[in-house]
């Protein structure tokens, strides 16, 4: 939620705490906590993100040590955040207020284990009501297409794009997961992907189909020599630094193809992902297999993609409900009409 700079200013102030009782040094331990525990580089920004933002409001309030704090004090930190606003005027979502409030509440439950504080004045804040979750968009095959097609391939980056792209549509993986890929990850042999560091650190293998393969081994053979600096480099995607990509550029690699693209749907690496899953159902695949291929954990989660995929409910609805066509309808309604006219012609000639 920092406006351009604040953020980095935030960091420079946890980073060389003052005081070793100071809100700033005990962050400072938690997020190390946090990193001993094994989590990820990216959720461990974000965390940082988080509750730097908390510690700047609690420094502008004079509020120098955790015991300081009270569930006022938090209830006005709430507040502050539901009124806040980002430099485009929008405020911040509900979601994404509930996951801050949820980063200082987890902060000081470990600071109640660390006995650092006596008590944990988060744990009855009330959370925001986050409204039940948006169901995803997907696009349709022709979009995804057109979307692949718009990276210029002309340019070694668009060919690094149109490989990662590919890969995105064909296994449907998490952009983290496609940015931790190594070379030795690829199995061309087989057809297979292995993604070792999913989410919850559980790793699977997602089948590669001929296309993003042939596409991943293009850029191998055109870009990669090209782009990388040290060819002790592991990483299977390289960006035009020599380094391994990032969740941040291919988030905009994607998002910049899908406008080019002339697509409007939310979203840019997720909305692939969505879409893979989305036209396997549609196509037959049995949820389970989903799941698997997803990477969920929970069949609940996967779930969701049976209300996004509307296909095969409308065939089966077409097929079986006696008013889902109006050429059937009319149909029907000449039968009845015809029917009531023979009836009423038989009931004449019997009165005669």
């Amino acid at each position: 939620m920092a406006r351009r700079g604040e953020y980095g200013e935030r960091r420079q102030a946890l980073a060389h705490p003052a005081d070793p009782d100071s809100v700033a040094a005990w962050i400072v331990r938690y997020l190390q906590a946090q990193q001993v525990r094994g989590l990820r580089v990216g959720s461990l920004d974000s965390y940082r993100r988080d509750l730097s933002a908390f510690e700047s409001w609690c420094r502008e309030r004079a509020i120098v040590r955790p015991g300081e704090i009270g569930k006022p004090m938090l209830e006005r930190y709430q507040r502050h955040l539901f009124y806040w606003r980002k430099a485009n005027g929008e405020p911040l979502t509900l979601q994404r207020q509930s996951v801050m409030l949820a980063r200082v509440r987890g902060w000081f439950r470990w600071l109640v284990r660390q006995n650092a504080v006596m008590a944990n004045p988060a744990s009855d804040l009330e959370m925001p009501r986050v409204p039940r979750r948006i169901l995803p968009e997907a696009l349709s095959q022709a979009e995804a297409e057109a979307l692949l097609a718009a990276f210029d391939l002309a340019d070694k980056a668009g060919v690094l794009g149109r490989a990662m792209g590919e890969v995105f549509y064909a296994t449907g993986i998490r952009r983290v997961e496609l940015c931790e890929l190594d070379l030795f990850d690829v199995d061309a042999g087989r057809g297979v992907l292995h993604v070792r560091c999913g989410k919850g650190h559980k790793a699977r293998m997602v089948p590669l189909g001929e296309r993003a393969l042939a596409w991943l081994q293009r850029y191998l053979c055109e870009v990669r020599p090209v782009f990388v600096h040290d060819p002790k480099d592991r990483a299977l995607f390289i960006n035009e630094r020599g380094v391994r990509v990032t969740t941040s550029g291919v988030g905009d690699r994607i998002d910049q193809a899908k406008r080019r693209a002339g697509i409007t749907k939310r979203g840019a690496c997720h909305l692939l992902r969505h879409t893979a899953a989305t036209l396997m159902l549609e196509n037959g695949a049995d949820v389970r297999y989903i799941q698997e291929f997803l990477g969920h954990e929970s069949l609940t989660t996967t779930q969701i993609y049976t209300h996004v995929s509307i296909t095969q409910l409308k065939a089966v609805h077409a097929a079986t409900h006696p008013g889902a066509r109006l050429a059937r309808r009319a149909d029907t309604l000449a039968a009845e009409s015809e029917g009531s006219a023979i009836m009423m012609a038989d009931s004449d000639a019997e009165a005669g």
